[in-house]
């Protein structure tokens, strides 16, 4: 899915659970190795991450435009005729 992205591969030292390890290992079968499963779960958890960030900042500003968007809807409420 997120195919290779980035330069060069760096080799690091992580330290894990024993329980989170064998989750690993249960479910990294359609990926070459740990390290490919754990670099998708890594960007899926930071692809989430930045959505939920912007999602806090589209709320802000609606926030912020909150009253004048409710005005505006309640102008074009009594534009609407009910028969």
């Amino acid at each position: 899915m997120w195919g290779y992205i980035g330069g060069m591969k760096v080799k690091t030292s992580i330290t894990l659970s024993e329980d989170l390890l064998k989750s690993i290992d249960q479910r990294s079968a359609q990926f070459k190795n740990r390290s490919d499963f754990i670099e998708f779960a890594i960007r899926a958890f930071i692809a989430q991450m930045i959505r939920e960030e912007q999602n806090a900042k589209d709320l802000a500003i609606i926030n912020r435009q909150a009253e004048h968007l409710n005005q505006e809807a309640a102008d074009v409420l009594t534009y609407q005729v009910i028969p």
